[in-house]
């Protein structure tokens, strides 16, 4: 894919560091030179600067042939500018906004950006892991689809382990997209993958069956 980071901090560096490691095509936009001119440094020269915001700047990328647009400045009004410019001046189908204050997420999705990321909202989750009444984290929404990413910890009682996952009554339309075991690299599971107490499983589920789903791998 063709995609464009909006953004060449921290978390812009590194996501278009694993994204070319993927064999995707790959451009940041930056204002600050003195950030281009590092990351150009470290991955060559797919670091553009400029202000990612702006029509002829996106434009000058080649946006209109661009797969996705990811906006992860520092600013959530620009985010949310870049998105919209890509999605309504250069019809990029998909767009990833990231939101600082959460409070701001209601307007992103009521405008049109197709997934926002809250690093607030997924620590806080990791905070609420840790309490026995939030057992289920959220991982990322798609909301255009109704689709959650959720995270849950298999708990040693639970009547989940030692089933193999075709054993699982599912929610409908549910996938578990992986299994990570403490002693074993993560892998995808088939229908023939047996649960264990303290997996951690990641599953793609829609918001209706988060509870269902959760009574099932950790029901007692």
């Amino acid at each position: 894919m063709y995609i464009v980071v909006v953004g060449g901090g921290r978390l812009g560096y590194y996501l278009a560091k694993a994204l070319l490691n993927e064999g995707h095509e790959v451009v940041i936009v930056e204002k600050n030179a003195t950030f281009c001119k590092i990351i150009n440094d470290e991955l060559g020269g797919v670091c553009i600067h400029g202000d990612g915001c702006e029509i002829a700047t996106l434009a000058e990328l080649g946006t209109s042939r661009a797969d996705m647009l990811i906006a992860v400045t520092g600013d959530d009004e620009d985010n949310l500018v870049a998105c919209q410019v890509a999605k309504h001046k250069f019809n990029v189908s998909r767009t990833i906004a990231r939101i600082r204050n959460p409070q701001n997420e209601a307007i992103f999705k009521k405008l049109g950006i197709d997934v926002t990321v809250s690093s607030t909202n997924v620590i806080l989750e990791h905070i609420q892991e840790e309490v026995p009444t939030h057992p289920l984290t959220h991982l990322l929404s798609i909301r255009d689809q109704g689709l959650e990413v959720v995270e849950i910890k298999i708990p040693p009682k639970s009547t989940a382990v030692g089933k193999r996952v075709k054993e699982l009554s599912l929610p409908e339309g549910t996938r578990l997209a992986l299994v990570i075991h403490l002693t074993q690299k993560p892998k995808v599971p088939t229908a023939d993958t047996i649960i264990r107490a303290e997996d951690r499983i990641i599953a793609i589920t829609s918001s209706e069956s988060e509870e269902k789903l959760r009574a099932i791998l950790r029901g007692t």
